[in-house]
């Protein structure tokens, strides 16, 4: 068990814990992460079974603004993606591959993120410019 294997690497009554930052304290001003013991393992199998409500309209985290702003970029995205096979030849594939490699720097969590998807847009933007001039005759 866990717990065993607590004792085993740290020694007797050695206890483990967990230390978050809710989103919803955060936006309720707590700046603070909290700390779970123990006693919130019940609610961790909680969050774990409803696991498959994930990107439902039952999902109790979609409604964040992350979580919108993640479903707008996975559409952005696909359009993207689209767009770069219409265009695609010898003259443009470095660009191309570069464009698509993009959402490897959406990264990170919360407000994080959401700065890595700003820049992201920019990026994205100053390519699509430049590749615009390469179809250019």
């Amino acid at each position: 068990t866990v717990a065993q294997e607590l004792e085993e690497e740290f020694g007797p009554g050695a206890r483990a814990s967990w230390k978050l930052h809710p989103p919803i304290l955060r936006a309720l001003g707590m700046q603070r992460k909290i700390t779970l013991g123990p006693w919130f393992k019940p609610a961790f199998r909680l969050l774990y079974a409803l696991r498959r409500l994930r990107g439902t309209a039952l999902d109790p985290f979609g409604r964040a603004h992350v979580r919108k702003v993640e479903r707008e970029l996975l559409s952005e995205y696909l359009s993207v993606v689209k767009d770069l096979g219409s265009c695609l030849d010898r003259a443009t594939l470095d660009l191309a591959v570069e464009i698509a490699s993009l959402p490897d720097m959406v990264r990170g969590y919360e407000s994080v993120k959401l700065e890595n998807v700003a820049r992201y847009r920019q990026q994205l933007e100053g390519l699509n410019v430049q590749m615009a001039s390469r179809l250019r005759p």
